[in-house]
């Protein structure tokens, strides 16, 4: 049962904004839980497509930037990136005491209002223009890679002015937390993202594999396709993207189910043998919701799942990149010592609930620090 919103603290004013509402993806669900905390908050954001994010925000003011005129869609708004750091800063919030920004590239450029404290919720900065730059580079055309190599450079001396605005940033884990300190030189709070585990429940499972993400190719989900070949175990792969065709041709033995709605999505996690997480996550929703369903993981040893899953007890952790490794540990799985009310314990840890009660407790905490290192006003009638 979705507990009600948390009602604003007598003259708290609060202004939300992310990057782009176009779909439901792991950032998209934790802003949700954020505006769901906030309910009175305004939404500012870059795009935002109301069908794309299954009217999860219905209802609630938003303002877009003005390349919302556009028309752009997630298929189409990665061409827009020499725009945004332009386009964010035509968002003007209205005055407020917090700008809470939930960004993993260009929200945390929201300039916060005179007076406001601007907290942001950073899933990672944005990872194209610090460490990701070769695959970018590399997924673009030759002719191209010298333009998009001096646009990267633009953003990335944007992006560290941005970072120096802001008053406070939280991380959504360890990783996160280091690649903050790196590239913009700041410290950061750990609250890890809301995770919707009310939506899931153990069932019976199958033989088959199950691996959940976008096909795009730093989700590594060649890995888990190649680890399931080798260990001559059935996968189902439910997401798309750009690599969707490519993976597809590859890998005729797998099913790709293409992209689902919740209620399947949730069926398909109680149902599946094990869930395979490839890719380096920040954080990692998929490695906790598989867990919510009563099933085990089996996850690259860094990044978010260092945190989320337990080794030899709700998954397997196998060496990044390393498909010898995931295959070992897919041919292994009926030796871990799984229970599944184990994983599903677990996983209550990064419950909704759990991060709103988090947050809340956090904002509080430095609005009252702000509060008590104000200069204090002497008495009328003294020095």
């Amino acid at each position: 049962m979705q507990e009600p919103a948390r009602t604003p603290a007598a003259g708290e004013q609060v202004v939300l904004a992310h990057d782009y509402l176009l779909v439901m993806r792991g950032a998209e669900r934790a802003f949700a839980a954020i505006a769901g905390l906030y309910a009175r908050a305004p939404i500012f954001t870059l795009l935002y497509d109301e069908r794309g994010t299954d009217a999860r925000f219905a209802g609630r003011s938003i303002v877009t930037s003005p390349l919302q005129r556009l028309g752009a869609g997630q298929d189409s708004f990665r061409a827009l990136l020499p725009l945004y750091p332009w386009a964010i800063g035509r968002l003007h919030p209205p005055p407020c005491e917090v700008l809470l920004t939930s960004s993993s590239a260009f929200a945390h450029g929201v300039r916060a209002p005179a007076g406001a404290l601007h907290v942001c919720y950073c899933c990672t900065p944005f990872r194209y223009a610090w460490y990701e730059q070769a695959r970018a580079l590399g997924e673009t055309p030759r002719p191209l890679r010298r333009a998009l190599r001096w646009q990267l450079e633009r953003i990335r001396r944007w992006d560290l002015a941005a970072s120096r605005r802001v008053d406070s940033y939280i991380a959504i884990g360890e990783l996160s937390r280091a690649r903050i300190e790196r590239y913009y030189g700041r410290d950061a709070t750990i609250i890890h993202p809301p995770v919707e585990t009310q939506r899931f429940s153990p069932g019976e499972p199958g033989e088959w594999l199950l691996a959940v993400s976008e096909l795009v190719r730093h989700k590594r989900l060649h890995v888990a396709l190649e680890a399931a070949r080798r260990a001559r175990t059935p996968i189902r792969v439910a997401g798309s993207g750009p690599d969707y065709a490519l993976l597809r041709r590859a890998y005729p033995e797998a099913e790709f189910l293409g992209r689902l709605d919740d209620e399947e999505l949730a069926r398909l996690y109680a149902q599946a043998r094990a869930v395979v997480v490839p890719s380096v996550e920040e954080f990692g929703i998929t490695a906790v919701e598989a867990q919510a369903a009563g099933r085990p993981v089996i996850a690259a040893a860094a990044g978010g799942a260092l945190e989320t899953v337990l080794d030899g007890q709700t998954g397997r952790l196998a060496k990044p990149d390393d498909v010898d490794s995931f295959a070992h540990a897919i041919e292994h799985l009926d030796e871990l010592d799984f229970e599944p009310a184990r994983a599903v314990a677990n996983a209550a840890r990064f419950s909704v609930c759990e991060f709103k009660r988090r947050l809340a407790e956090h904002v509080q905490r430095l609005l009252q620090a702000r509060t008590n290192s104000a200069p204090q006003r002497s008495p009328r009638g003294r020095p």
